[in-house]
């Protein structure tokens, strides 16, 4: 019996639970996996790479698999916070920085320095990790692995590892079940093997990810992966233009109906691997009122910033001769500006009392856009924008927003900023779906305050920062831009007070309607009902 003193004065046991013997074995198994993978980036001369490999991610599949039926199958079915505020590796405890520091320093090496992962240049071999997985991209593609191919494995792996994990955690929940198997089988079949099928059945297409939409798919309009599609015919032609129809027909049509959270939470896969791999992190996502104000400045500076650079990036390659082809620069920043005033004007017409004192800050930022796009145009010259070299202009975006926000931060920091930092402050995606979301969409989350009970759980268990509780107390719709639809606060309440729902415009957004005190008169409300 431990003597330890304890001087937590919680009815609740206070300490992290012990994981059981079961479970340290599929730790054990699952490090022996990654041990593998250590090796191989060491350089670590195996006899055979393809039965190494296999046994490597067997490992970390299986050691996923047996730690989370024991820890799950065990217990009922439900709610399942146990200690995690107690836990050092999901309480930004000296095992979350580590983590943390493992995961950023993976990153930063994939983007800039993937030499020292084994990547073979000048039509050398490959060495060491990516050396390692060169048997299974011949066995997909007939060509050697290259650093994305490696990212590319270890995140599908991951996502169908932990998403099995995460279907047995919420298995008292068919929502939660649904949308992980979607994001699995998008994961897997859109993201890992349908790309690798296209390069064997054309190796003249660009790499492209059908469920990757710009502004993810940031590289889609660059001169080469346009030149790409159009050099390779029909197919070639048809996936350009679905990628267009993408972002101005599907996405929108999509968003009305269900929110932005058909793509955040079904399809996307940062969306995908935050909410498996990084479930165990949610919690850690700031509910304080500065970290809302950051969030909402940060990503539309970003989305800012990439409207932008896309229009810069395919401005550089125009011509200026109509002779040549009929969509000019002069065309095409007409065009740019002319889509951008009927958005705005749209929303000011018909939203503007909605967005409230929020309009004032779109308008600044639509004025900025604009004055951005004509002091391209007028002061641009063949090699420079803005007075930067066009091709220094066009790596920017993919290095500082495609590398480092999304990959380095979005995900090395899980343990520390949550598991939707990169959702929550940067993705560009997020801030166009949110935008449609908060403005046009039919979904909401519906609340029964007389049920609340204030337990928080919604709260601690929302990843995107919002403070549901507040919501729930007052029983007011929640309709936040930022909202990703999980569900999980619906599926961790112990009162079924929230309820995702998609339903008409009329009462979406309610909060004049919350009973407080003396506000509202009680018959006068029921009269005009």
């Amino acid at each position: 019996m431990s003597n330890k003193l304890n001087h937590s004065m919680s009815l609740a046991k206070p300490d992290a639970l012990d994981i059981s013997a079961k479970q340290k074995v599929a730790l054990a198994i699952g490090v022996i996996g990654l041990f593998i993978l250590a090796l191989a980036l060491f350089n670590t001369n195996f006899p055979n790479k393809a039965v190494f490999l296999t046994l490597s991610l067997g490992l970390i599949i299986g050691g996923v698999i047996v730690y989370s039926r024991e820890a799950y199958l065990t217990k009922l079915e439900g709610i399942k916070n146990d200690g995690v505020w107690f836990k050092s590796i999901s309480s930004r405890g000296v095992w979350g920085w580590i983590v943390g520091v493992i995961l950023t320093t993976f990153y930063i090496v994939l983007y800039f320095f993937p030499k020292y992962l084994g990547l073979g240049s000048d039509g050398e071999a490959n060495t060491g990790l990516i050396g390692l997985f060169d048997p299974l991209s011949q066995l997909l593609s007939g060509r050697n692995a290259s650093q994305w191919f490696v990212y590319g494995t270890l995140y599908t792996v991951a996502i169908l590892a932990f998403g099995y994990k995460f279907i047995l955690k919420y298995r008292h929940n068919r929502y939660q079940q649904l949308r992980t198997i979607s994001v699995m089988f998008f994961q897997l079949g859109f993201a890992f093997l349908i790309p690798e099928f296209m390069y064997v059945m054309n190796n003249d297409l660009p790499y492209y990810d059908l469920k990757s939409i710009w502004p993810l798919n940031y590289y889609i309009f660059d001169e080469w992966s346009v030149n790409g599609f159009l050099s390779n015919g029909n197919i070639g032609l048809a996936l350009l233009l679905f990628g267009i129809l993408s972002i101005f027909v599907f996405t929108p049509i999509l968003t009305y109906k269900y929110g932005k959270r058909w793509y955040c939470s079904w399809v996307c896969g940062c969306g995908g691997l935050a909410e498996t791999a990084g479930d165990s992190f949610r919690q850690l996502s700031s509910k304080k009122m500065y970290a809302w104000k950051i969030e909402r400045w940060l990503i539309h500076v970003v989305l800012v910033f990439s409207i932008v650079m896309t229009t810069a990036v395919v401005y550089t390659y125009l011509g200026y001769d109509k002779n040549d082809f009929w969509l000019t620069r002069g065309v095409f920043i007409s065009l740019v500006i002319g889509f951008l005033t009927l958005v705005f004007t749209a929303v000011m017409v018909f939203k503007r009392n909605e967005l409230g004192k929020d309009a004032k800050y779109g308008a600044i930022g639509f004025f900025i856009v604009i004055a951005l796009l004509l002091i391209m145009h007028f002061t641009g010259t063949t090699d420079h924008l803005f007075y930067v070299k066009a091709g220094a202009l066009r790596s920017a975006y993919g290095i500082y927003i495609g590398s480092i926000f999304s990959g380095v931060i979005g995900t090395g920091f899980y343990p520390i900023l949550g598991n939707r930092s990169w959702c929550r402050f940067g993705c560009p995606m997020a801030a166009i779906l949110g935008f449609q979301q908060r403005l046009f969409s039919k979904f909401r989350i519906t609340t029964n305050g007389g049920q609340c009970i204030s337990c928080g759980n919604c709260s601690n268990s929302c990843e995107m920062g919002i403070d549901v509780r507040h919501y729930a107390q007052k029983g007011e719709n929640i309709v936040r831009s930022s909202c990703v639809g999980c569900g999980i606060c619906s599926a961790v309440c112990p009162r079924g007070v929230l309820k995702l729902e998609n339903d008409s415009m009329k009462g979406r957004i309610n909060p004049t309607e919350i009973l407080l005190g003396n506000d509202v008169d009680l018959m006068d409300l029921v009269n005009d009902k």
